[in-house]
């Protein structure tokens, strides 16, 4: 009768392994351990021991299908038992098509989201004694990130009201019919009623038309997204006319650095360098009337000195001073876009290692999955508003409404 191939002298295996002293020890013993398990799992379902004569076998062995596993201690040989009749296969282990262990993909992905690229992750996983993980193999793994990410771009938006939004659009080049692209993906951050920031929506679009940023913000209404007090983001006609039509109870506050930006591009270096001494004093003001008095004098500065520009500052005022009408504790956090544009360069530096992104689904999969890791930490941080500077908000947002009502009225009668 021959022996069964699973059935080996534990203490005998140990001390030929040991005595070989192979670097690649513990891969050895993981493969031989995982054979002697499929071996003896198809023993059971054939019904009777390997090569032995029963009443109560149902089927018998045809041989072996070889499949080299990956691992995390690198790549094994695995012979999964074949059968005369049906199949065989152990969906406990393995899943069909891939020859990946389960944690490994867990780790490839994880290495893709750290800025990893397909291309250097072959390098990587060489360490590990794996041998040619090509880049399909590689984007096949990140895939897992796909049902993450979409749950977290598809939430409902309950833990509002969200007060204060922040707008902004990073630009992606990706390969769309056999030539590249460029994409915008648009996203939205906001402070929830626990004064915590959350990354509320993110969305990849041809371009920042007026039409994507309105479907971008009707898709956060119906998620949840109630009323909004003030919306922070660049001068982009786009966002404004969005934020008009689908937002028309909130204000707009243009972003202090970009309006500064665009400024200094209206005068000369030389022009600049007083100019902008002037510009950052409207923002060092203790409220809202010392901060539009000094306004006012910039205009009246600008007239004398630069009168090229003082049309546009004067015109500006109330899209860069929108903060005024808001607690003085948030004024800081909404007057600029800056913490949006510090996200964006975190998803920079994750992207460019990529450079071109093969289409918009790995766009979706590899910034949503930044920008969930990042929401994450943000719960985890301190406040980003106080308590007491959101029930001021919320003051403010009822009185308006009185006020508004009692206008209403008054034209009524």
């Amino acid at each position: 009768m021959a022996a069964a191939p699973h059935h080996i002298d534990p203490t005998e295996y140990l001390e030929e392994l040991l005595a070989q002293a192979s670097p690649d020890l513990m891969r050895q013993m993981l493969g031989d351990f995982i054979n002697q398990i499929l071996f003896a799992q198809a023993d059971s379902v054939c019904g009777a021991d390997y090569a032995t004569v029963s009443d109560s076998r149902t089927n018998s062995r045809n041989g072996y299908r070889h499949r080299q596993l990956d691992t995390r201690v690198g790549s094994s040989d695995v012979a999964v038992p074949k059968l005369r009749r049906g199949c065989f296969f152990p969906e406990w282990f393995l899943e069909r098509r891939t020859r990946t262990e389960r944690a490994l993909t867990t780790v490839i992905a994880t290495c893709y989201l750290k800025g990893v690229s397909t291309c250097r992750m072959n390098d990587l996983v060489a360490t590990l004694g794996i041998t040619n993980l090509s880049k399909s193999q590689v984007s096949d793994m990140a895939k897992e990130l796909d049902t993450m990410v979409d749950d977290f771009r598809t939430r409902p938006l309950d833990q509002g009201p969200y007060y204060y939004l922040s707008c902004d659009a990073v630009t992606m080049k990706v390969r769309e019919g056999g030539r590249v692209v460029k994409t915008s993906v648009l996203l939205a951050t906001g402070v929830n009623n626990d004064g915590y920031r959350e990354l509320l929506c993110m969305q990849v679009a041809t371009s920042e038309s007026v039409e994507s940023w309105t479907g971008f913000f009707q898709d956060l209404k119906a998620r949840g997204l109630g009323e909004v007090y003030l919306v922070t983001s660049d001068a982009h006609l786009g966002i404004q006319a969005a934020v008009c039509q689908v937002l028309p109870t909130s204000g707009w506050q243009q972003c202090r650095t970009h309006f500064a930006k665009n400024l200094s591009s209206k005068v000369s270096k030389r022009g600049w360098t007083t100019l902008s001494g002037m510009v950052h004093s409207i923002f060092q003001q203790a409220d809202a009337r010392s901060t539009w008095d000094q306004a006012r004098e910039v205009v009246e500065f600008c007239n004398q000195r630069f009168p090229e520009v003082a049309d546009y500052v004067e015109e500006s005022l109330e899209e860069i001073l929108a903060f005024t009408n808001t607690p003085k504790a948030v004024w800081t956090t909404v007057w600029s876009n800056n913490p949006t544009e510090r996200l964006n360069r975190e998803i920079r530096r994750r992207t460019d290692v990529v450079g071109i992104l093969p289409n918009r689904a790995a766009v979706v999969r590899l910034v949503g999955a930044v920008l969930a890791e990042q929401h994450d930490d943000w719960i985890q941080q301190k406040r980003y508003m106080s308590l007491a500077s959101l029930e001021q908000t919320r003051a403010l947002i009822a009185a308006n409404t009185i006020d508004a009502n009692t206008v209403t009225a008054e034209e009524a009668a």
